[in-house]
């Protein structure tokens, strides 16, 4: 089967958007972070400590997320100068590497969503434990 090269190059604005993604979340986590490291050094909190695995796991999953991500788009890339030179198998190779380069940074994507969530539901459980509190003082 002939792999033209207009195929892998459809995968670069998916590629390009879910770096950006990325990005946005690493840059939004890192402020969640720096702001966290403030408010510890003002004043140290237990609930803050409880927070640090969790944000570390989440920097590591993003990390991957980014890593899979440009491999997926340094591949495609690598696949195109295959079909270029009339490489047709190890095109398809390559190719089928960049896809499984972009599953791979969706799945971790994924978990990282996941403990974003967990994250954010742990937060809540502290305000719905100091309104109870409040509630029966």
């Amino acid at each position: 089967m002939q792999m033209e090269i207009s195929v892998p190059a459809l995968l670069f604005p998916a590629i390009s958007l879910l770096l950006l993604a990325y990005t946005n979340r690493f840059l939004g986590l890192s402020s969640v972070i720096r702001k966290l490291h403030e408010d510890y050094q003002r004043a140290p909190d237990a609930k803050i400590l409880r927070q640090i695995a969790n944000l570390r796991r989440r920097v590591a999953l993003i990390r991957g997320m980014q890593a899979a991500g440009a491999s997926a788009m340094f591949l495609c890339v690598l696949c195109m100068f295959l079909i270029f030179f009339g490489l047709q198998s190890g095109a398809h190779i390559v190719f089928s590497v960049s896809l499984a380069a972009m599953l791979i940074s969706l799945a971790i994507s994924l978990s990282e969503i996941r403990m974003s969530s967990d994250a954010l539901n742990i937060l809540l459980a502290d305000m719905e434990e100091d309104l109870a509190r409040h509630e029966t003082h």
